[in-house]
């Protein structure tokens, strides 16, 4: 089926979107700002997208907030991320309560500062009856990472003789990665024109429909999110079958 950015009626529209959040710092540096303020706007288009994912009739939608890899970056930047996170969940989360919002955080959370813990412990918790739609936000998070952790859970249950290695399949590694209770994406979007994973949900989008668009963080909303979802809606996805 056919759709265009325009018409998302339309289109296709997939259950699952995860979306790389790229471009805050340029956006600031084209405006002579620093690279915070671009974080900042950057909490709005987040604001902007869930609420359009939502209303386009997204089931899940899974952002790349903080990865493992961001903590090289100066101490200044890093303490900004995290308060972002506190300002979006402080302002936020009452509003996604009432909409119907559940809330997951995915990553490492060991070694996390005790009031952040905490803001994501409340959020999952106040927001766990909710279904109309599936926020999760990949917090200090790494795929490679992900993968070892899963990795380690099996070696020390095989060890333990709760596993047997020959039972090891893939349903068995995915019931020990973060995402246990999400399906695969469907569409993975990254902004900023970069093309790569960047280390986001490696294991999960191995069928996934890539879109990369030119447009920054900053500057995502509906008309974006139409876009993507309408290049979704023209693909054919064949999960490694070949042509009919």
């Amino acid at each position: 089926m056919t759709a265009s950015a325009s018409d998302p009626a339309q289109a296709l529209v997939p259950r699952h979107v995860a979306i790389i959040m790229d471009g805050n710092g340029r956006w600031a540096k084209q405006r002579g700002r620093p690279r915070t303020f671009g974080h900042a706007e950057g909490v709005e288009a987040l604001r902007r997208t869930v609420e359009a994912a939502g209303d386009l009739g997204v089931r899940y939608l899974t952002v790349f907030g903080f990865s493992t890899e961001n903590w090289r970056r100066p101490v200044e930047e890093v303490n900004a991320l995290f308060d972002l996170l506190r300002l979006y969940v402080a302002r936020d989360l009452d509003k996604l309560v009432r909409e119907g919002v559940r809330v997951r955080v995915i990553g490492e959370r060991q070694g996390l500062q005790h009031d952040i813990a905490a803001i994501i412990e409340d959020a999952e918790t106040r927001s766990v009856r909710n279904d109309k739609l599936n926020l999760t936000i990949a917090f200090n998070y790494g795929g490679q990472d992900e993968i070892v952790r899963a990795a380690r859970k099996l070696a020390e249950e095989a060890i333990a003789r709760r596993v047997a290695p020959k039972d090891i399949d893939p349903a068995l590694f995915e019931a020990r990665l973060d995402t246990v209770d999400l399906p695969p994406p469907d569409l993975l979007v990254r902004t900023s024109g970069e093309s790569r994973l960047s280390n986001f949900m490696l294991w999960q989008s191995a069928y996934a429909e890539l879109v990369f668009l030119d447009v920054l963080w900053p500057d995502f909303g509906r008309p974006a999110l139409e876009e993507a979802i309408a290049l979704y809606a023209r693909r054919e996805r064949r999960y490694g079958r070949s042509d009919a």
